[in-house]
């Protein structure tokens, strides 16, 4: 088999979220660069798992040139405006990785004065993946009381119940 038709088997498999996040988080903890994992795939750190189809990540805006090019590095294509939300309080980049008929989606949400509080409640935990930037319990019921959908709410209940938030 060429090389050329191994590419073309590579990016016909479907894209597996966690070595996503295993390749993604590597390069970042390679280049020095801070972020916080946060959403679907944070609440699961925390031993509450459900279906999560992205990756979320919480960055500073100094950093979103790095982000991207790692990003972009491992595939993924950046979208050039954020989505916007709270009148500007909350902003995130969202980037696509396609491979064959998979679409995986990650979000690049901004540290901003809204989102402060979860940022600063970051901590260093040990997972499957190794050592990961992760919102502590009580920045994931920020953040997930600035949006409030159905899944946010259930969410939130959940972390409420983690004993001394650990």
């Amino acid at each position: 088999m060429s090389e050329s038709e191994i590419k073309n088997q590579k990016s016909k498999m479907p894209l597996d979220i966690y070595d996503e996040l295993h390749n993604l988080l590597g390069a970042l903890q390679g280049d020095g660069v801070s972020y916080a994992l946060c959403g679907g795939l944070a609440v699961a750190v925390y031993g509450i798992v459900r279906a999560t189809e992205d990756i979320d990540l919480l960055i500073e805006e100094a950093s979103l040139g790095k982000v991207r090019a790692v990003a972009e590095g491992l595939g993924f294509r950046f979208g050039p405006k954020p989505l916007v939300f709270k009148r500007g309080r909350i902003k995130i980049y969202r980037l696509v990785k396609i491979a064959g008929e998979d679409l995986l989606k990650l979000d690049l949400l901004l540290v901003t004065p809204s989102t402060q509080l979860a940022w600063d409640s970051r901590r260093t935990m040990r997972t499957e993946l190794g050592r990961l930037q992760v919102v502590s319990p009580a920045g994931l019921i920020h953040l997930k009381s600035l949006r409030r959908s159905g899944q946010d709410e259930d969410d939130i209940r959940k972390l409420k119940e983690l004993p001394d938030e650990t």
